[in-house]
């Protein structure tokens, strides 16, 4: 699948939990998935977790998550080097 077709699955509407990314059709948060993935829960589990949620859908908050790492920089504190 094409990133631009994984993108569409991803919406964003003011009056859709105050605008945060969803997974189109859903109120599922692209960054709840995300936090899930990046706590190290298998993907299975997340599905199970739901079950309307597919493959695509997960990589589609994936290609998001991309994206907006392209757009603008999030400081994130280093330790120094020794």
């Amino acid at each position: 699948m094409e990133r631009e077709d994984l993108l569409k699955r991803i919406s964003i509407d003011p009056r859709v939990c105050a605008g945060k990314a969803v997974i189109r059709g859903t109120r599922i948060w692209g960054s709840l998935i995300l936090d899930n993935l990046a706590a190290g829960t298998p993907e299975r589990e997340i599905l199970e977790a739901y079950p309307y949620l597919t493959h695509e859908d997960i990589l589609a908050c994936l290609a998001y998550a991309a994206e907006m790492t392209r757009e603008r920089v999030i400081p994130i504190r280093t330790e120094p080097t020794r």
